[in-house]
């Protein structure tokens, strides 16, 4: 596991949870929106924390803490990410996955096995409109279609969130991604925010009330929706 930082609490990362984040380095998309470059594009350059030094930290907040987020960059690239999470549930955490989707292998073996308790998705963009939103040249849409349909068929706990910039998504987009997703137990809406580790800080993000009434478009498909910050 190339662990890249550790955010020690958290109120936010895990719905209804206290938890710590762990920040896995590397990434097979390249959005260019993403606010985590270092970890995406420059993953080698930055220390990595040590497992020990992780499970150490785990044992002593137990009772302090109720779970563990793991993100990124992209879990799901870890050769040794099961490992790592029954690692952590043996400590007696509850595990959050975030995810972009795109190795729905891997996210079948752990949803069949449950090793998670929760797993958050993105959703980049409409199927039309998923490709330019990566960032890759050689995107299979399929990867991400599979990995949906697998969320939505199985019994653990998931939502599927985007990030809403005003360059890259439109409201025909958020019209078409409720098509698709009608029926998902949770959507979250959430406005692009510049920062200073963004990958092209060259984008612009809608307002609380242009989210808001994106929302009213979701309804109808998808009955728990919100609206949160990054």
């Amino acid at each position: 596991m190339q662990i890249k930082g550790l955010t020690k609490t958290t109120l936010s990362d895990y719905p209804g949870h206290v938890a710590a984040t762990v920040f896995v380095g590397g990434c097979d998309f390249r959005c260019p929106f993403c606010y985590n470059k270092s970890l995406v594009l420059q993953a080698d350059k930055l220390p990595s924390i040590p497992l020990e030094e992780v499970y150490q930290f785990l044992e002593k907040r137990q009772g302090a803490l109720e779970g563990l987020c793991i993100t990124g960059g992209e879990p799901l690239m870890q050769d040794d990410l099961c490992d790592f999470i029954y690692n952590v549930k043996l400590i007696g955490y509850k595990v959050k996955l975030d995810t972009n989707g795109y190795d729905p292998t891997h996210l079948n073996h752990i949803i069949k096995n449950n090793l998670v308790d929760y797993i958050a998705m993105d959703i980049k963009n409409s199927k039309e409109n998923y490709a330019k939103t990566t960032g890759i040249t050689s995107f299979d849409l399929t990867r991400i279609k599979l990995s949906v349909d697998l969320l939505m068929s199985s019994d653990i706990e998931y939502e599927f969130r985007t990030t809403l910039v005003k360059q890259l998504h439109t409201l025909e987009d958020v019209e078409k991604i409720a098509l698709w997703l009608r029926g998902a137990k949770a959507y979250y809406l959430q406005s692009y925010i510049e920062t200073d580790d963004v990958i092209m800080p060259i984008f612009g993000g809608y307002s609380k009330k242009e989210i808001s009434d994106m929302k009213k478009v979701l309804l109808p498909y998808i009955n728990h929706v919100e609206v949160r910050s990054i």
